[in-house]
């Protein structure tokens, strides 16, 4: 399981040392300080000590409650995030709207803003992004007209995450810069290093690592410099994930120990199991699995007091895989189940799927190959509901800007319209006396006319240059510049194949043919040698793709380390040989990353298109289906090999969903015609030895 990150943004404000030492051994501070001045030291106590902060709020309430609009919404804001802080989502949730409504009917825009921050908080840590993303950015653009320089650097933060959430990074960049800029003008320690800390998230997302590290340190620096062991222990759980992503898991781990004795000696509990579930993490890397069953359930022990359920599950989920590294493999189903639950139960369905595939993964090394299938399967399902809700949303948002854009053009238009005829009625009021006057209105009308007239055309040309440029982003994958999923499927809905083809010129039938390719050991290159490398192997395999194919044949990034490669005529009896050329095509191209050389197989699984039983053509999707399959098969049987379907026999036996269910049952019992395809000289030795094996077993 990857390192943590908390998706609840931190809130910051300035407090010494020594308001948290009173705090932790008290759940009090400066008594005799003014209303205003205890809310500052509170705020800090909040973020990691929630249940002693809330003791003291509450002792603040009678007094807060009467005091102006933008302390009271101080003290409603602060007292949400102690609440939310213990568990307590409902009454955040209430204390929340309680100050939205209080800047509305008071007209105030920092208790507004300060409201909507709050919400916005609590909407992300519900996994509802989009609402979360909107009172985020609507909190930021009205303390932009406020005074407050903190409340102004803390929506300028947390709105850059929100844009960094969005898939946003260049957005990102530009408020997280400004917020380190004003954190630096309001000469703010705390301020300063939050901010830092997160620009160094940010740079960590982007794979910039050498800004993110200097981001980092400057963060550290200050943070010694004022002695504050709450934000290092924040900033030690970012150097641990940068330490991971460079490959420097000592490093990591050494972070996360410095962090955890920190918040033991603080009586931190709001987020000392993040820190944990992060250690876990660290060791299980390691295959240090005794130390990862350690952390991980003290981790799940200090995430239920607050009921933090991300932390909880990504716990069961380290569990999970050391206790498949133990050999303890019906525990580890049961880890790993746990966790996928509580993931379910959240909504979190990008992490979902990424466990899935570990989950699978997993699996598939232990030899649970019909687990790791019905994992991979689970995971294809939330990644096709996932994509499609993706394109729902694009779409809604082009629609959206191309009626805007209309509707302003309309106004505009019409606006224009009503002052030529306002001219018009006044000529004629004018024509008995002025004649003169009239023509030239009437001209100059014309002329207004002319202008405006060239002007949309100048606008409409401009807009269908943007169209074509948004189509043309629409279709390609950034990182291959292949054609990407979205693209084919419209490709396919308009698509109609032949149903008879031609005979080529050494008389076989020519026919289409659906490649789907999968990279060998993905998973383990990011691992190895980060996620750099792994976007280089993406991008040779993109390229050779196109070396070994034609011009005229299709080639998808069809999502993660998967291809797809529609070819619309070749030959019957050389599809073969084509699965032969890209298994070794690829296999063939090593690269050379930071003085490694790494090489790359595939597995593939293929058919023809179209494919049709009893004469009957299936619909596209139900063969890439097949194929997909045919591809687990490859997988699960060796890799570095191609399994093609080629027709179906006997169908009057069985059905195609019964074949589609169990392709390979299907296969040995005769009802489907397959072909196997192996890669290089090393792997057919490796092959022969697994068909041994099996023979040995009954498998074959």
């Amino acid at each position: 399981m990857t390192g943590f990150t908390p998706k609840s943004p931190v809130r910051y404000r300035h407090a010494l040392l020594a308001v948290l030492a009173m705090a932790m051994s008290d759940g009090s501070v400066g008594a005799d300080l003014s209303l205003e001045e205890q809310l500052v030291e509170t705020a800090e106590i909040a973020q990691f000590v929630p249940e002693k902060a809330l003791k003291q709020l509450l002792r603040l309430d009678r007094i807060a409650r009467a005091a102006g609009p933008e302390t009271k919404a101080e003290y409603l804001t602060q007292l949400s995030v102690a609440r939310r802080g213990t568990g307590h989502q409902d009454q955040a949730i209430a204390l929340a709207d309680e100050a939205i409504a209080l800047g509305k009917a008071q007209s105030s825009p920092v208790a507004l803003a300060k409201g909507l921050m709050a919400k916005g908080e609590l909407m992300l840590i519900m996994n509802e992004l989009d609402k979360s993303h909107q009172l985020l950015w609507e909190s930021e653009r009205i303390a932009t007209t406020t005074k407050d320089m903190a409340l102004r650097i803390q929506t300028a933060i947390l709105a850059g995450q929100a844009y960094a959430e969005d898939g946003n990074f260049p957005q990102a960049l530009v408020h997280l810069q400004a917020a380190v800029a004003l954190a630096r003008q309001y000469e703010k320690p705390i301020s300063t290093i939050m901010a830092l800390n997160s620009m160094a998230r940010l740079y960590r997302q982007m794979k910039d690592f050498d800004k993110g590290f200097d981001s980092l340190n400057e963060a550290i620096a200050l943070a010694t410099e004022i002695n504050s062991p709450a934000r290092m222990a924040s900033l030690l759980n970012t150097e641990y994930l940068f330490a991971m992503d460079t490959g420097q898991p000592a490093r990591g781990s050494r972070a996360l120990l410095s962090a955890l004795a920190l918040q033991h000696q603080l009586g931190d509990t709001a987020t000392i199991d993040i820190t944990l579930v992060n250690l876990s993490d660290s060791y299980l890397k390691q295959k240090d699995y005794r130390n990862t069953l350690s952390y991980a359930t003290q981790a799940i022990e200090a995430a239920r007091r607050f009921n933090h359920e991300a932390v909880e599950a990504t716990a069961h989920v380290n569990i999970g895989e050391a206790q498949l590294g133990m050999g303890r493999l019906a525990d580890s189903k049961r880890s790993f189940e746990t966790g996928l639950a509580l993931y379910e139960k959240s909504g979190d369905k990008p992490a979902l799927q990424s466990v899935l595939l570990e989950y699978g993964a997993a699996l598939e090394q232990a030899g649970d190959m019909a687990g790791a299938v019905r994992a991979y399967h689970r995971e294809r399902t939330i990644s096709n509901a996932l994509f499609e809700a993706q394109r729902q949303k694009a779409i809604w948002e082009l629609q959206g800007k191309y009626e805007a854009d209309k509707k302003e053009r309309r106004i505009e238009l019409l606006s224009r319209e009503n002052q030529v005829k306002s001219a018009e009625i006044d000529n004629r009021r004018l024509q008995q006396r002025v004649w003169w006057l009239l023509a030239a209105v009437f001209a100059l009308a014309s002329l207004v006319v002319g202008i405006l007239y060239r002007k949309i055309r100048h606008a409409n040309s401009q807009l269908q240059v943007k169209n074509l440029e948004l189509k043309q982003q629409s279709s390609r994958d950034p990182l291959t510049a292949l054609y990407n999923r979205r693209h084919y499927q419209e490709f396919m809905r308009s698509h109609v194949p032949f149903e008879k083809r031609g005979v080529g010129t050494s008389g076989d039938e020519v026919v289409g043919a659906l490649f789907l390719l999968d990279v060998d050991h993905f998973k383990a290159i990011n691992d190895t040698h980060g996620h750099a490398a792994g976007d280089a192997v993406l991008k040779m395999i993109a390229e050779n793709l196109g070396i070994i194919l034609r011009e005229t044949d299709m080639i998808v990034r069809w999502g993660g380390e998967e291809f797809l490669a529609f070819l619309p005529a070749v030959s019957r009896s050389g599809i073969d040989d084509i699965a032969h050329r890209l298994l070794t095509g690829i296999s063939a191209q090593g690269i050379e990353y930071q003085g490694t050389r790494l090489s790359v197989n595939v597995s593939i699984g293929y058919a023809p298109f179209p494919l049709a039983p009893d004469g009957v053509p299936l619909p596209w999707e139900r063969v890439v289906n097949l194929v997909d399959m045919a591809l687990y098969l490859a997988k699960s049987h060796g890799r570095n090999r191609a399994y093609g379907i080629h027709g179906f026999a006997d169908l009057g036996r069985t059905s195609m969903d019964a074949i589609e269910q169990n392709l390979e049952g299907a296969w040995r019992a005769g009802f489907v015609n397959m072909s196997t395809v192996l890669g290089g000289a090393a792997d057919e030795v490796a092959d022969a030895r697994f068909d041994m094996a099996k023979e040995a077993a009954g498998m074959v």
